[in-house]
């Protein structure tokens, strides 16, 4: 009869590989389609690594100077893509978001920075619970939706506003915000893309990746909520502020 070590070293070495195989699905870029499909999608983030790295910092510096400073009567998240920070939540006075804006354009790494933040009092729990559940909604719309590189898309709601930014084309752009806009609940979708040509995004996101199509596939609903666009200046009110 075999011990306790004999049997135990197997099954030891299945959860260790089980657990490499886990690690190695959270960073490798995941394929849809076999391996000898010619149209197989690459999903992946088509930021680099170092950027990737970079914007999540500038996000960490630029929540927590602000909590500092405004304290428990302002909610601020800063979602960050490219150097590009878009603040949005809860601020008490317009002071308190000119000082957000300022605060933030002084982390480094900043390029610009779009101020979508509300003046007025904290949101409820159940506004920024139905929030988050927007969120994941329109995520899984990205990634249901042809031609859409979900991966490298980010996306945030505040009061049932979406935000996109992201490396597209402008046609992946648009896919991605007719997708959005047709997510029940959602009451307009914000576009703060950072357009690339075609070749652009073929060669960020490696080979084997499938160029988006002439035509959308789906049509937008006559209940779609509103797309607008915004970032590099005012447009329909978003206001993207460089740094000097």
């Amino acid at each position: 009869m075999p011990d306790a070590k004999t049997v135990a070293r197997p099954l030891l070495l299945a959860a260790l590989i089980g657990t490499a195989a886990l690690s190695l699905s959270a960073c490798a870029p995941l394929v849809v389609g076999g391996a000898a499909a010619t149209t197989a999608v690459v999903i992946t983030d088509r930021r680099t690594s170092g950027a990737q790295l970079e914007d999540q910092n500038i996000s960490f510096k630029a929540e927590r100077q602000i909590s500092e400073k405004l304290g428990d009567t302002a909610r601020v998240s800063a979602m960050v893509y490219n150097g590009v920070v878009l603040l949005t939540g809860d601020v008490p006075s317009e002071a308190a978001k000119a000082q957000a804006t300022t605060l933030t354009q002084g982390v480094q790494h900043v390029k610009s920075v779009v101020n979508q933040l509300n003046v007025g009092p904290v949101a409820s729990f159940s506004t920024r619970s139905n929030d988050t559940w927007l969120t994941s909604k329109v995520k899984t719309a990205l990634l249901n939706t042809k031609y859409v590189p979900s991966a490298t898309i980010a996306v945030t709601t505040e009061r049932s506003v979406v935000y996109l930014m992201g490396l597209v084309t402008e046609s992946e752009g648009n896919y991605a915000a007719t997708a959005a806009s047709e997510v029940g609940g959602v009451a307009k979708v914000v576009k703060l893309f950072q357009v690339i040509s075609r070749e652009e995004a073929l060669r960020l996101s490696g080979p084997g990746t499938q160029p988006e199509g002439a035509q959308s596939n789906s049509t937008p609903q006559p209940k779609a909520a509103p797309i607008e666009s915004g970032g590099g200046g005012a447009v329909n009110g978003v206001q993207a502020i460089p740094i000097k």
